[in-house]
């Protein structure tokens, strides 16, 4: 009997331990790549979920001015800040979140479509970021810009070592490529940040991986760079200042000092001269993907939409 009850004890203490091992539905060889993404958690700012889980979406509109072929051009943005749940090895948006357990990252995402003329022919650009909201690096980021003559894509998945890059162009000289990048900032990543906490937006002297429609418009290799970051708090809004150093470009962000840190505009400028500026036109909460009939057009009219 006491042979039993050993055994027994030993198999409870077996089952105890294999119950409190960590879960994990990636395979071993993703949990590297992984780690990135599963920082130190993020101190989001107060209110944060109470805003951000509504069941619904921010809907920004941005009158732009837009530099291309050496003039200046008028552009509209609409900006679409958005929480969701992802995959963290699959880095897509899950179908079942409930069933992901381990796999679910929960993000804030940020969609941007700005539009504008070139004479007779248009231009669209679109990027797509997605951050953790418990703090790391950004897990993925997209962008294409499309016009007459074709379109370019480019994609960053973030890695153990940093992130790794495809990008697919109709261009002979760029072609289709896939590039390694070290552990960097995202430019783009930039405004998710100030929604999420603008105290957790690191300043001072740091690696940053430029805005990818910069890089496709001006043809520049996809690198790290190196670059300051400051902010100024001002009683109603504050200003986040991006410098360069290594290239020269400067990115300068408004936003307002209170919670919900709305993006109240940019401005950046290459070699000392304007690229883009934008100005926050509209705002609205909405769950804009089930607002897709003809009776919802007039919805538009409250995003001050031209294009």
């Amino acid at each position: 009997m006491r042979i039993i009850n050993n055994i027994a004890l030993v198999f409870l203490a077996l089952l105890i331990w294999q119950c409190n091992q960590p879960a994990s539905s990636e395979p071993a060889s993703n949990a590297k790549a992984l780690s990135t993404a599963q920082a130190a958690p993020l101190p989001l700012a107060n209110g944060f979920a109470q805003y951000w889980y509504q069941g619904k979406a921010e809907l920004n509109t941005f009158q732009v001015t837009q530099e291309r072929y050496g003039e200046l051009r008028d552009a509209e943005q609409v900006s679409v800040f958005v929480t969701e749940d992802f995959s963290k090895s699959k880095q897509v948006k899950l179908d079942d979140a409930a069933a992901a357990g381990a796999d679910r990252a929960p993000i804030l995402k940020l969609n941007t479509i700005r539009r504008f003329h070139t004479g007779i022919y248009d231009y669209s650009i679109m990027a797509s970021v997605f951050n953790p909201i418990d703090g790391g690096m950004a897990i993925k980021s997209t962008s294409t810009v499309q016009d007459w003559c074709g379109h370019v894509f480019s994609q960053l998945n973030v890695q153990s070592a940093g992130y790794e890059a495809k990008t697919f162009s109709y261009f002979e000289t760029e072609g289709d490529q896939k590039i390694t990048l070290g552990k960097a900032l995202l430019e783009e990543e930039l405004m998710l940040r100030i929604r999420m906490n603008p105290s957790t937006v690191p300043t001072g002297a740091i690696k940053v991986i430029p805005d990818l429609a910069y890089i496709r418009m001006r043809h520049k290799p996809l690198k790290v760079e190196d670059a300051t970051i400051s902010i100024g708090v001002e009683p109603k809004s504050s200003v986040l200042t991006l410098q360069y150093t290594s290239i020269p470009r400067q990115l300068v962000v408004r936003f307002e000092s209170d919670f919900p840190h709305k993006i109240l505009g940019w401005e950046e400028q290459v070699e000392g001269k304007l690229m883009s500026r934008g100005v926050l036109k509209a705002s609205i909460l909405s769950p804009y993907w089930m607002q897709h009939g003809l009776a919802d057009d007039h919805m538009r009219d409250s995003l001050k939409l031209t294009f």
